[in-house]
């Protein structure tokens, strides 16, 4: 198990540019599945989920071929279904959350699909009933025999579904299942994240017929084959957010580049909304230096409230990151996680450097901001989940002191190379 030491207290001044989306490529990647014809994808973020999806297809058969720093070509002309029947698919597959987005695939172009129960970070209970369900109306058999996840449908029809919650992952996997299904689907309640946008575009350019991209009702007509694309991905609106967040911890000047401003929905003015400052500069993000920043109120004066919903509101995945944030702020506020149970029990190790956060209950958190008068000390450490230890490193390097952050390679998954990255800013992070 590797760990981080950060020396805290050290203003950073630089660019950073944000990786690609990780929750895009997650999704993007298994769709190469649906189709013979060589994919092309670009912006591909260099992180250990990302690259064990990778290798998880190529032992699956797809040829994977790297042709730049973040570009490959995919073909899976040639995969081999028994390889889903071995104990290393089932050991590759059970480590990584993502590879329950090969079912949809699987299913629409081979009839058949299996996982092991998928892993992941441990956040709360994350069940997969939208994505079977859907799989169902569609026509295929769902079975867990204690191994495996097995879906299997010979003949998939199109079908009306309403989803019992609008899933990212669930949406993504059931588009893909349906866009081979004979006839119309329809798919209410459906996700429209960015992520699925991208998706929608990508499956439409590889011979799909998807209508109602960027809301939350898709209409599929199905077709009977797929072809080549090529696509690139968004950047990571979740690394963008991480980093409008540590600059105004951290006090530094920060430029964060290429942010495709437009597809960040209220992530910007969320932030603002704490008393950042930021100037969009083309399709640049410039965050100045801050001594202060002060915590906005309700129209009625009443507490500032920040919570999560399905998009366009607020991302589940930033809440962590505003949450530490608005540590140093002026004023109070209320995180109110509603998708996922224990995404806010990290709180403890900021109340251990010096933070004033009163833990609600397992869904809810008020912050009482420092505003500066006193820096939070730094502590050893462990990373529960991806999100929550960037906080922590955030937290860290605004710190007195030197901190140790244990369990890094839940960091390593979501975020490329960051020790390298802040290194180059100003920061000091070693790699032990």
């Amino acid at each position: 198990m590797s760990s981080f030491k950060i020396t805290g207290g050290r203003q950073l001044k630089g660019e950073l540019v944000p990786q690609g989306a990780k929750n895009e490529a997650l999704q993007i990647l298994c769709a190469v599945l649906l189709t013979k014809e060589p994919v092309t994808i670009h912006n591909i973020p260099n992180i250990r989920d990302v690259n064990q999806l990778i290798d998880l297809l190529g032992d699956l058969g797809v040829w994977v071929t790297k042709i730049g720093e973040s570009s490959y070509r995919f073909q899976a002309s040639d995969v081999n279904l028994e390889h889903m029947e071995t104990e290393a698919y089932k050991r590759k597959a059970a480590a990584l959350r993502g590879s329950v987005m090969l079912l949809g695939p699987m299913l629409a172009r081979f009839k058949k699909g299996r996982i092991p129960r998928p892993g992941g970070d441990k956040i709360g209970r994350r069940r997969l009933d939208t994505h079977f369900l859907g799989f169902e109306k569609l026509g295929a058999t769902f079975h867990y025999d204690g191994d495996f996840y097995r879906v299997e449908g010979d003949h998939l029809k199109g079908a009306y579904m309403l989803l019992d919650e609008a899933s990212v992952t669930g949406t993504a996997n059931v588009l893909m299942a349906a866009v081979m299904a004979e006839g119309t689907t329809t798919i209410y309640n459906a996700a429209c994240e960015p992520y699925l946008q991208q998706l929608s575009k990508m499956l439409n350019r590889m011979g799909a017929k998807i209508s109602g991209v960027g809301s939350n009702l898709l209409t599929i007509e199905g077709v009977s084959e797929l072809g080549g694309t090529e696509h690139t991905m968004l950047p990571d609106m979740i690394e963008i957010g991480s980093f409008i967040g540590m600059a105004a911890m951290t006090q530094s000047e920060i430029t964060i580049k290429n942010c495709r401003i437009p597809e960040l929905g209220i992530i910007p003015d969320t932030f603002k909304r704490l008393g950042i400052q930021m100037e969009f500069r083309g399709d640049d993000i410039f965050v100045p230096a801050q001594e202060r920043y002060t915590i906005e109120t309700f129209l009625d004066g009443g507490m500032m409230t920040v919570a999560d919903a399905p998009w366009p509101g607020f991302t589940p995945d930033l809440l962590s990151i505003v949450l530490v944030t608005t540590v140093q702020a002026t004023g109070t506020v209320l995180i109110h996680q509603k998708m996922f149970e224990s995404r806010l029990f990290f709180v403890d190790k900021l109340i251990e450097m010096g933070a004033q956060i009163i833990l609600c209950d397992p869904h809810r958190a008020t912050v009482v901001g420092l505003g500066r008068q006193q820096q939070l000390k730094g502590i050893r450490m462990s990373s529960p989940d991806i999100r929550a230890g960037v906080a922590l490193l955030i937290a860290a390097l605004s710190a007195n002191g030197t901190s140790i952050i244990d369990n890094i390679e839940q960091i390593d998954r979501g975020y490329q190379n960051i020790d390298t990255r802040l290194n180059a800013i100003g920061a000091e992070i070693i790699r032990l």
